[in-house]
C-alpha cells in the first residue's frame, strides 16, 4: 500500500519555491480562492488567536496579518512550505512541521481553526476535525474550506500522483459529508456553502 501521507509531503515539498508565484490548477489557484473567502468569513468576527492546518507557505497567515493584530500559527506536513513561511518574517505568526491529526498545541487554545485546500490529503479525516475541536475554545470556530468530488484536479490527485493500492480515495467529500464529519465531531454547523466550482466551505461552532 502506498503511504498517502508520504507522497503528500513530497509533492508539496516540491511545489514549494513556486507556490505562491503560480496560479494554476495544481499550484495554488483553489487554495488561494479558499483562503480569501476565509479572510472575508472573518473579517467582521471577534478572534484573536488563529490555527492555519495545512498552512503551506503562510499565504493566508500573511494576508490575515495585514488586517489584524492576532497571534497567529500555522501547521504543514511539508518542511519545505514551512521554511518559506518562516522566511516571510511575519509578525505574531509561528509555523512549526506537524500533522493534522496530532496537533501539538493545548485543548481550548485557539479562537479560530483554518483548514484550506488540504483536507482531501489527511489519511484520518475523523481524528483531524477531532484534534481541531480540541483545539478550539468554547464557542471557537472551525473554517474548512476544500475542493469536493469531480474535477480534472480531483481525477489527477485520485489516479495518478496520489493513487492507493487498496482503492482508496481521499477527495471524495463534499460539503454536505463534510458538515456530517464535524456535527459527529461535536461541532454544531453554523455554515455550508458552495463558493465556486467544486469549492466549498463548512464551518463549525464548537
Amino acid at each position: 500500500m502506498k503511504n498517502y501521507e508520504e507522497l503528500s509531503r513530497k509533492h508539496f515539498n516540491q511545489q514549494a519555491p513556486l507556490y505562491d508565484k503560480r496560479d494554476t490548477v495544481y499550484y495554488s489557484r483553489e487554495g488561494k480562492i479558499s483562503c480569501r473567502d476565509i479572510a472575508e468569513y472573518l473579517r467582521d468576527k471577534t478572534w484573536h488567536s488563529l490555527l492555519d492546518v495545512g498552512c503551506g507557505t503562510g499565504w493566508m497567515i500573511d494576508m490575515l496579518r495585514k488586517e489584524r493584530l492576532a497571534d497567529y500559527h500555522g501547521l504543514d506536513l511539508a518542511e519545505n512550505m514551512i521554511e518559506v513561511a518562516v522566511s516571510k518574517n511575519i509578525p505574531d505568526a509561528q509555523f512549526v512541521v506537524g500533522k493534522a491529526d496530532v496537533l501539538p498545541y493545548e485543548d481550548g487554545r485557539f479562537d479560530v481553526v483554518t483548514c484550506s485546500q488540504s483536507f482531501h490529503h489527511y489519511p484520518d479525516q475523523d481524528k483531524a476535525v477531532a484534534e481541531a475541536y480540541r483545539v478550539l475554545s468554547k464557542g471557537g470556530l472551525y473554517i474548512l474550506s476544500d475542493t469536493g468530488v469531480g474535477g480534472l484536479g480531483a481525477w489527477i490527485d485520485n489516479h495518478i500522483l496520489f493513487k492507493l493500492s487498496s482503492g482508496g480515495d481521499c477527495r471524495t467529500q463534499n460539503r454536505k459529508s463534510i458538515a456530517k464529519r464535524m456535527e459527529k465531531a461535536g461541532f454544531e454547523v453554523i455554515d455550508c456553502t458552495q463558493l465556486q466550482g467544486f469549492i466549498y466551505r463548512v464551518v463549525g461552532r464548537k
